[in-house]
């Protein structure tokens, strides 16, 4: 089963999507697998990160942002704004698929652990996540 989900970000943070991923594999009814969500976009990203403190995200994305910071003086690819080279860089870093097992008809991912959609741009986008079960 494919299905692509449209994600509505507010801008930069990471969001989480779990609920919509894990209907997915719900809708799919398959006991024992695999899913993998893909995001087809170059400046946001997937990661699989803690879901009951909200300062980790936070911390997280003070991280990534001191790491790849905006205004380089370095960069050339500058034309869609000060964030757009930065946010390219910080997606190469992280991931833009992720792989989950599915055991008992439902994703086996750990007590604390959520899927999120990590926008890394400042202002809202619709980004489309392809979600993929497959035995």
């Amino acid at each position: 089963m494919v299905r692509e989900l449209t994600i509505d970000t507010p801008g930069r943070g990471l969001h989480e999507i779990t609920n919509l991923v894990a209907a997915v594999v719900r809708d799919a009814r398959l006991s024992e697998g695999l899913c993998t969500a893909f995001v087809r976009h170059t400046s946001c990203s997937l990661t699989i990160q803690e879901n009951a403190d909200p300062s980790a995200r936070r911390d997280l994305e003070g991280w990534l942002s001191r790491l790849v910071p905006e205004h380089d003086p370095l960069y050339t690819h500058t034309a869609e704004g000060p964030d757009d080279m930065p946010s390219h860089i910080k997606s190469a870093l992280t991931n833009v698929s992720l792989s989950i097992p599915i055991i008992g008809g439902t994703l086996a991912l750990g007590t604390w652990q959520g899927i999120y959609l990590w926008e890394h741009r400042r202002s809202p986008h619709a980004r489309r996540v392809i979600v993929y079960v497959g035995a």
